[in-house]
């Protein structure tokens, strides 16, 4: 025997009397994988729906120390898509992938190497006057 009340959502059972609350997905993808996370709810009208859950962001890191990035809004990818510019980056070189600390080091660095192939060419000049 099968209940009017909703054709989809409950069933009675002939041999045990039981309700069955069958519940299926909303969306295509039909099975259980992290982007079908979901939760149950129930309707005022008694029917049992899935509602998905989001899945959870990750915090934008730093390519050299891997720490995380300030200033930039951890989102999904797709609402990521649809900020600006502005919001998405830091108005440095690197804004955006390196954190400060890192771009002030490769900085550094860059100067310092300079510095020494300098220094090396005018030992070298020297010693070429002697």
């Amino acid at each position: 025997v099968v209940s009017t009340q909703s054709t989809e959502a409950v069933v009675s059972t002939q041999s045990t009397g039981m309700v069955l609350n069958r519940v299926t997905y909303r969306r295509r993808l039909s099975y259980n994988t992290k982007a079908t996370r979901h939760n149950s709810r129930k309707l005022q009208g008694g029917k049992l729906v899935y509602h998905y859950a989001t899945k959870k962001t990750q915090v934008h890191k730093c390519g050299d120390c891997k720490l995380a990035l300030r200033g930039i809004p951890a989102v999904r990818p797709v609402k990521l898509a649809s900020l600006s510019k502005r919001v998405k980056t830091v108005n440095r070189a690197y804004g955006g992938t390196k954190c400060g600390k890192c771009v002030r080091s490769r900085i550094i660095r860059a100067f310092l190497i300079e510095e020494q192939k300098i220094v090396a060419k005018v030992l070298k000049a020297q010693a070429s006057k002697k």
